[in-house]
C-alpha cells in the first residue's frame, strides 16, 4: 500500500538547504516510508500525532517527521538532531 506524499512548506525549505546525494537517499528513505509508514518512531506528549524517522548520510543523522493516516502521507520536517524537537513543537502549535 504505497501513500500519497504531501511535503509541508518547512520541509520544502530544508530540503532545498540539503545535497544532491543527500536528496537522492532522502527519496529512497520517502518511497520506504509510503510503503510502510510504521517504521518511524511515534512521538509523545506534545508532538503525539508525529513520527521520527532516523537515518544516517554517510556520518551525518538526519531526522524526518510526518505524519500519515489511510492515504496520506504529511512530511513536516528533515534535520539534524540539533534544536529538531524544539522547533518541530514550535511549527506544530503555530
Amino acid at each position: 500500500m504505497t501513500l500519497q506524499v504531501f511535503q509541508s512548506p518547512l520541509f520544502e525549505r530544508q530540503k532545498k538547504h540539503l545535497h544532491p546525494k543527500e536528496i537522492g537517499i532522502l527519496d529512497d528513505v520517502i518511497r520506504r516510508l509510503s510503503d510502510d509508514p510504521q517504521i518511524g518512531q511515534e512521538k509523545k506528549g506534545d508532538l503525539a500525532s508525529v513520527c521520527v524517522y532516523k537515518f544516517k548520510v554517510k556520518t551525518r543523522l538526519l531526522l524526518l517527521a510526518y505524519e500519515f493516516n489511510e492515504s496520506e502521507l504529511l512530511l513536516i520536517s528533515i534535520e539534524s538532531h540539533q534544536h529538531f524537537y524544539r522547533d518541530l513543537k514550535r511549527y506544530i502549535k503555530a
